[in-house]
């Protein structure tokens, strides 16, 4: 238990005038009685005041200012001869604003995820999603299943690596447009200047994310050609994972592979 000088200093900081223990507190001094009393309900009386009654005079007063305002009679103007009309004045009506047209606003959009790898192999320059978000390894399934297409596609099956993966978004935090489009620019751009250095016959986008931000594409894409510019000819392939959880993706993989081929095989 505190001190009653402790005790009196938090009620005046928390602005309590009186108060009451629910027990006999140690230390603390006597209750003053009168708070002990319950507190008397006020009675509130409602006076009412009666109007007095208005003198004689006051009601004769009031008499003749009616009399008065019965017989006055409205004032007709008369024109006289060779006096000019008035010509009603009209108020010139103020001009509605015109309508601001709002311009719109840009919605930004969530950040997309992926992990990219830019590879080569032969005359072929290969951007492939990685599926785990990781450089591969040479007992990765995923990466087992590129060597089998790149033996398939006349091809070397020992793809070199071009740079470092790109990883999206850049930036964990910060104000930077980190969205679709901007990632589009971003892998457009670095794989455009890998190209220059090392051109190729063919760009093989492999993984619906390679095809979307560099091929400009949709999985209505898979198996098929296109001309992006600066990065040439592109062919896109389904995702390494989609080819192994749908094998039937296969077929149509390699009879497309079939018609393509001649790009990178021709002398």
């Amino acid at each position: 238990m505190i001190p009653e000088q402790r005790r009196r200093a938090y009620l005046d900081a928390m602005q309590v005038a009186s108060w009451l223990p629910r027990t006999v507190l140690p230390f603390a001094a006597p209750s003053r009685p009168e708070l002990l009393e319950p507190p008397q309900a006020e009675v509130e009386v409602d006076v009412v005041e009666m109007p007095a009654e208005p003198s004689a005079p006051a009601v004769a007063a009031v008499r003749e200012a009616s009399a008065a305002a019965v017989v006055e009679r409205p004032k007709i103007e008369i024109p006289r001869p060779g006096a000019q009309p008035r010509q009603a004045v009209v108020e010139p009506v103020a001009a509605e604003p015109e309508s601001v047209e709002e311009k719109p606003q840009r919605v930004s959009l969530p950040p997309p995820r992926f992990a990219l790898q830019l590879l080569r192999a032969g005359d072929c320059a290969l951007l492939v999603e990685l599926p785990t978000g990781q450089p591969f390894q040479s007992r990765d399934p995923a990466y087992i299943l590129l060597k089998d297409l790149l033996r398939a596609a006349g091809l070397p099956d020992s793809p070199q690596l071009l740079g470092e993966p790109v990883r999206w978004p850049l930036l964990v935090r910060g104000n930077m447009d980190q969205g679709p489009q901007a990632a589009l620019e971003f892998v457009q751009s670095f794989v455009a200047a890998r190209l220059e250095e090392q051109p190729s016959a063919c760009l093989w986008l492999v993984g619906l994310p390679a095809i979307r931000f560099a091929g400009e594409g949709d999985e209505h894409s898979y198996n098929r050609e296109s001309q992006v510019e600066g990065l040439g000819t592109c062919w896109a392939l389904p995702g390494l994972e989609l080819l192994m959880e749908e094998p039937a993706r296969k077929r149509e993989l390699w009879q497309a592979m079939r018609r393509v081929r001649q790009r990178w095989l021709a002398p």
